[in-house]
């Protein structure tokens, strides 16, 4: 095995240099963030916002605990005062839900809250700060909302109808036009003598509901109403019982959006006794739903399958009924909670502003429907842009870089290796985004994936009944290598964006969303993809949400990029966290540093994953590598070189000695060579992995998994899992170099030179001791380009830079044809939970 010792790179002494010296501008200030707990709890159990909070938009809502409200109705206090005496003073209304927004931009300055249960005296004082930098984005009053809305029928729609006959003449000729009818067609064959069957197979029900809804709004043919019809009296005369409506979350909303839709598009045909006992249905689920989600949703982090699809029809329901004068009374607070928690809670959490899907690439083409539905109408109604919020106006670029064209999504999460190629809806996203904003990204990303986009039907009717579909198509000028997202905790490199064939991709996640729903336990993980295919990647398969397999084998840190420390991963908690404390770089260097020191936090105490690892049968234990661990620090430096070179460099520490595992996994058999280095090779692309260490690295592989997937078979080959072992050290540091190339060309020549690496034009060198302080260098003289962490000065190209802090990061790179230095230290990363 080849050991680098005591690598220290020999820089000029500044003070007898003939050379030019600058002082570095920095992007970050601050030191190391390591003692400070910034996570996004799955259930809230401090008020948001605090004064450490982050204030991820202007204005910040108010979140008080479900906890914290002891009685019916709670009331909120925001004023610039701390005494609440001045007329800027805002009080709200007493409201059953737990939230508030001021829907007014806030002035730069301290801003103090507080809340009282009814019966009760105010509580504590809270107080957070406006700096003036945050984004904006003050939603329009329920007020607004309500008045605006139409009190005629149909009006889930009502955005699209203004343009009835241009749509209707333009139909026949529009390229989607026989695939929508071709659906709807099929959806006249629809089987309702057992509506019961379809009730259990509401999935189908809802679709073609929809599809069938589709086609009579864009053609007014007869047919389409009268199957319609037929479905509705079917569900009508023979209504769901509660065990087939409730069973399942997705049940309620999908039977629920099925009568609903049928009922606001023909509201006109239907006889008064129909709309009545429609009207009975829809209450029914409306009520039963919502009730005990008001309190909840605002405070959880993110559930799923509320957001995913039920918020939408449950707000669906709510919107066509508020005026009704028999529900009027009862619907119209549930009206108002569902604006105000998509005006609170949405897109992405709340708080998130990059446009990436904070649960994985996976599962954000469960969401599009409702990412798209749900600020067109509320933009339509209210007269201001929902796609205003810096998520969406980030989504295109983001779309872009994490699932790129004719590629594997580049990302993590559940269901992140299924998609191989292209998802249809994120192409159908991104026009969405392109025709609705005019951004370039999405725009580009769109062009490129218009067959795809062809073939979603979630959007068509959109497409299909838009007046302009122009948007711009070409190579947005502002391309980079590298998309950043902090509130996430992702970063994603690419080699050559423009071009997948070529494109050498990475992910690295870091992430304060922590481990939990449809996020895995892979704080420091990074995956690797070259033509669109995985070179390394997160082993596994999904079958199912919580199986053994998953909880062992998928799930769990040992199946993905990272490190286990005595055989132990990260717990299945938002509480195992990350932070992207650094990013940068420019045309030939990609760089991250994330720390994960915070996420090997023993066993979760989630009980939805206790319910899940004793339905397995699976205990919380160190042989199934669960339990606690004396890591104390996992910091993790990622930089992609040009030349399709990644370069990986661990710090390791524990308050005692320890076993740790060094994880990569491959669809293909590890050759590992005498020297140590170790190559895969998988259709076109082969990948050769050099590893460097102070310690004795002892290297294994094996295509066993710790549970093998329930589902055998050639959909799910073989896996093979790489670990290089180091035993009984409390420090470690680890350098990892991956070359990767077409399996016809060689890899860059690569040679020893002392204590540095020299690949190509690069030489890269590394403080391998543990007990010296940390230190990575890479250095390009051809293009007098590199990267310096550490605390001495960093001297290339006839040029020293000094620092303004120690143990920084200083990245030397072209930008825009010019060469640029920047001095990074930790950030603070975005959160909703502060503890210091």
């Amino acid at each position: 095995m080849k050991k680098l010792s005591a690598i220290l790179l020999t820089i000029a002494c500044v003070s007898c240099s003939t050379e030019e010296i600058f002082d570095i501008p920095q992007t970050q200030p601050g030191q190391e963030v390591s003692k400070v707990s910034e996570y996004h709890e799955k259930i809230r159990t401090r008020p948001y916002p605090l004064a450490e909070s982050t204030i991820f938009v202007n204005p910040a809502p108010l979140i008080v605990p479900q906890s914290m409200k002891t009685g019916e109705r709670i009331q909120f206090q925001l004023s610039p005062d701390s005494t609440f005496q001045s007329s800027a003073t805002i009080t709200s209304g007493w409201q059953q839900w737990c939230m508030f927004s001021p829907h007014r931009i806030l002035d730069n300055g301290t801003w103090f809250w507080r809340f009282r249960n009814e019966s009760e005296d105010w509580s504590d004082v809270n107080s957070f700060c406006i700096t003036g930098e945050e984004e904006q984005f003050a939603t329009p009053s329920f007020e607004v909302f309500l008045t605006n809305s139409p009190r005629r029928h149909p009006r889930l729609n009502c955005f699209i109808d203004v343009a009835e006959d241009v749509y209707r003449a333009n139909a026949p000729s529009h390229p989607e036009y026989r695939m929508m009818m071709s659906r709807a067609d099929g959806a006249l064959s629809l089987d309702t003598e057992n509506i019961n069957k379809l009730y259990s197979d509401y999935g189908t029900l809802m679709n073609n509901v929809m599809w069938l809804s589709d086609a009579y709004i864009l053609t007014g043919t007869d047919k389409y109403a009268a199957k319609l019809i037929s479905i509705l009296e079917a569900m009508l005369a023979n209504p769901a019982s509660d065990g087939q409506l409730f069973n399942a979350n997705f049940a309620t909303s999908a039977i629920t959006y099925s009568i609903t839709a049928i009922y606001d598009l023909l509201y006109s045909r239907l006889p008064a006794q129909t709309l009545s006992a429609a009207e009975e249905q829809m209450m029914r689920a409306l009520v039963r739903f919502t009730e005990p989600n008001i309190g909840y949703q605002e405070n959880h982090i993110f559930d799923n399958h509320f957001w995913q699809q039920n918020l939408r029809v449950m707000f669906q329901t709510a919107f066509t009924l508020f005026d009704n004068p028999a529900y009027s009374q009862q619907v119209l607070p549930y009206l108002e909670y569902y604006y105000e928690l998509w005006c609170t809670r949405a897109p992405a959490t709340g708080f998130s502003r990059d446009g990436l899907w904070h649960n994985g690439v996976g599962y954000m083409s469960a969401n599009i429907l409702t990412l798209a539905y749900m600020p067109k109408l509320l933009s339509y109604v209210t007269r201001f842009d929902f796609l205003s919020h810096p998520w969406y106006r980030a989504a295109g670029k983001s779309l872009c870089y994490s699932c790129p064209t004719n590629s594997m999504g580049v990302g993590f999460g559940d269901q992140s290796e299924s998609f191989t190629t292209t998802n249809r809806q994120y192409p159908a996203f991104a026009d969405f985004l392109a025709a609705e904003t005019g951004d370039e990204f999405a725009g580009w990303y769109a062009t490129q994936n218009l067959s795809l986009l062809r073939n979603d039907y979630e959007l068509r009717l959109y497409r299909m009944t838009r007046l302009d579909s122009n948007y711009p198509c070409e190579v947005p000028s502002t391309v980079s290598n590298m998309s950043i997202y902090p509130d996430a905790g992702e970063v994603t490199m690419h080699s050559n964006i423009g071009n997948t064939s070529e494109d050498l991709a990475l992910a690295f996640r870091s992430s304060g969303f922590g481990s939990g729903s449809h996020t895995t336990a892979s704080q420091n993980a990074f995956n690797l993809y070259y033509g669109g295919k995985p070179v390394f990647h997160s082993s596994g398969y999904y079958q199912n949400f919580d199986d053994a397999h998953n909880l062992m084998s998928y799930r769990h840190s040992r199946a993905h990029n990272t490190i286990l420390v005595n055989g132990i991963g990260q717990p299945y908690t938002t509480k195992a966290y990350g932070a992207m404390v650094r990013a940068g770089g420019g045309s030939t260097i990609s760089y991250a540093l994330g720390d994960a020191s915070h996420a090997y936090c023993g066993v979760t105490d989630d009980p939805m994953w206790l319910a899940s690892f004793a339905a397995a049968g699976i205990t919380q234990t160190p042989e199934n590598g669960f339990g606690e661990t004396p890591l104390t620090r996992y910091r993790r430096h990622v930089a992609m070189l040009q030349g399709n070179i990644v370069v990986i460099y661990d710090e390791l520490e524990a308050y005692e000695a320890a076993k740790w595992d060094w994880l990569l996994h491959s669809d293909t058999t590890f050759a590992i060579d005498a020297d140590g280095s170790a190559t895969v090779e998988s259709g076109s692309t082969k990948s050769k992995l050099l590893l460097f260490s102070d310690s004795q690295l002892n290297l294994s592989q094996t295509s066993d998994f710790a549970v093998p997937p329930a589902v055998q078979g050639p959909k799910y080959p073989d896996q093979w899992h790489f670990s290089a072992t180091v035993a009984g050290k409390d420090k470690v540091r680890i350098l990892a170099v991956i070359l990767t190339a077409d399996v016809n060309d060689d890899f860059a020549k690569t040679q020893l030179n002392g204590d540095n690496i020299l690949i190509g034009n690069w030489t890269i060198s590394a403080e391998l001791d543990p007990s010296k302080a940390p230190a990575l260098t890479i250095e390009n003289k051809r293009t007098a380009t590199g990267l310096s962490y550490g605390s001495d000065a960093f001297t290339i190209g006839g040029a020293t830079y000094t620092r303004k802090y120690t143990n920084s990061t200083i990245i030397v790179d072209k930008i825009g044809g010019t060469v640029k230095a920047d001095e990074y230290t930790d950030i603070t990363p975005a959160n909703s939970r502060s503890v210091f």
